[in-house]
C-alpha cells in the first residue's frame, strides 16, 4: 500500500513519516521510504548523519537509468528520453516490486537506520534560478506509475510542503495521504486548501493531528476537521530525543503515540487498489502534460488495454521460473 505524508511546512510531516517507517520496519514489514520533499530530512530523521545524507544517491540523478530500465521493450515508446515523469506503463514496460533487485534499487535505494530509502534529490547549484523542483520528484512518478504493490507492503512517501504536489499527478498516487495537522489556522488552512484541489479525484484524505499538547489542541482540531481526524500524536520525549540525533526503538514511543502509528497502519491497510482507476489517473495526468507542454505525439504512449497489477509480477516471476 502506498501511503504520503503531507501538510504545513514545519508541521511534522517527515517526523510522522519517519516514525511511520520506522514503525513499518521494526515489525519486519517490506518497506520502501521515498524523501520526495524539497527539503531532504528524512535520512537524518531515520538516523543518519549529515554527511551520510548528502552522500546518498539520489533518483534524480539516475534518471536516464530509470527510464531506460521502466521502458523495457514497450514498443509505444521509441527511446528512453521519450518518456515523461507521467508516462504510464503498457504492455512490454517493466513493473516494479517494493522488494526485489533491480538496477533502479541497486543505484538509488540504501538503508538508513534498517529502513530501505530512496531519495529525490536537492536542488543543485545548476538548478537555482533555471529548474523547478518537479522536475526532481518526476522520478519518483515514473517509480509510483510502475510500482506493484501489494497487501503487507508498504511504500511510504514523505511529500514536498502545503499543494506543491498538485503540480503533478504524484498527489493521485496513494491509497492514503495522511495530512499532519497542527492545532493552529495556518495548519488547517493547507487542510483545506489540500482538500478542496483533492475533492474531484477521489483521494483519501486522513488528518493526523501533530504537536497536540492538551485538550484545547484536541478541542480545536475537531471543531476545524471534523471526521477527518483519524489519530494524533502529543507530547512526545521520544521525538525530542530524535531530533537530536538520539534514535530509540519506536517500542519506547509513548503508548498513545505508539497506538496513533497502529492506527494509520490499519486505515492503509483496510484500503482496497483499484487498479483501473489508478492507472486511468496516471494516463489522464499523462495526457494533461502532453496537450500542456510535452506534445500530443506524447498521447501515443498510452496502451488503452493495459491495467498494472499483482498478477502481472506472478506472471513475470513464473516466467523468470521457467527460464531459470
Amino acid at each position: 500500500m502506498k501511503i504520503a505524508f503531507v501538510g504545513k511546512g514545519g508541521s511534522g510531516k517527515t517526523t510522522l513519516s519517519s516514525l511511520f517507517v520506522r514503525y513499518l520496519v521494526e515489525r519486519g514489514l517490506p518497506t520502501l521510504a521515498i524523501d520526495a520533499d524539497i527539503n531532504q530530512h528524512l535520512a537524518t530523521a531515520l538516523g543518519a548523519s549529515d554527511e551520510e545524507s548528502v552522500a546518498l544517491p539520489t533518483l534524480s540523478a539516475h534518471l536516464p537509468l530509470i527510464k531506460d530500465y521502466l521502458r523495457g521493450d514497450n514498443p509505444r515508446i521509441g527511446a528512453p528520453d521519450a518518456m515523461i515523469k507521467t508516462t504510464p506503463p503498457g504492455s512490454g514496460s517493466r513493473l516494479l516490486g517494493v522488494i526485489e533487485g533491480n538496477p533502479i534499487y541497486t543505484a538509488c535505494v540504501r538503508e538508513v537506520g534498517g529502513a530501505r530509502l530512496a531519495v529525490t534529490g536537492p536542488f543543485s547549484e545548476e538548478d537555482l534560478g533555471v529548474a523547478c523542483y518537479h522536475s526532481k520528484v518526476g522520478a519518483a512518478e515514473l517509480l509510483l506509475n510502475h510500482m506493484v504493490d501489494g497487501p503487507g507492503e508498504y511504500v511510504v512517501v514523505d511529500m514536498t510542503a502545503g499543494a506543491d504536489s498538485f503540480a503533478s499527478g504524484l498527489f493521485t498516487r496513494f491509497d492514503l495521504t495522511a495530512l499532519v495537522c497542527e492545532p493552529t489556522l495556518r495548519s488547517v488552512g493547507v487542510y483545506r486548501q489540500y482538500l478542496g484541489y483533492a475533492k474531484d479525484f477521489g483521494i483519501r484524505i486522513a488528518v493526523i493531528g501533530n504537536k497536540v499538547c492538551d485538550d484545547d489542541d484536541l478541542a480545536f482540531l475537531r471543531e476545524q476537521v471534523g471526521e477527518n481526524l483519524l489519530c494524533w500524536i502529543g507530547r512526545s520525549a521520544h521525538v525530542r530525543a530524535a531530533e537530536r540525533g538520539q534514535i530509540r526503538p519506536i517500542a519506547e514511543l509513548e503508548p498513545d503515540n505508539l497506538q496513533a502509528l497502529a492506527t494509520i497502519r490499519s486505515t492503509v491497510d483496510a484500503t482496497t487498489r483499484d487498479w483501473v482507476a489508478y492507472q486511468r489517473q496516471a494516463v489522464e495526468f499523462h495526457l494533461r502534460n502532453a496537450r500542456a507542454w510535452a506534445g500530443e505525439d506524447l498521447a501515443a504512449q498510452v496502451d488503452p488495454d493495459f491495467v498494472p497489477g499483482p498478477h502481472l509480477l506472478a506472471s513475470r516471476g513464473r516466467l523468470l521460473d521457467s527460464r531459470a
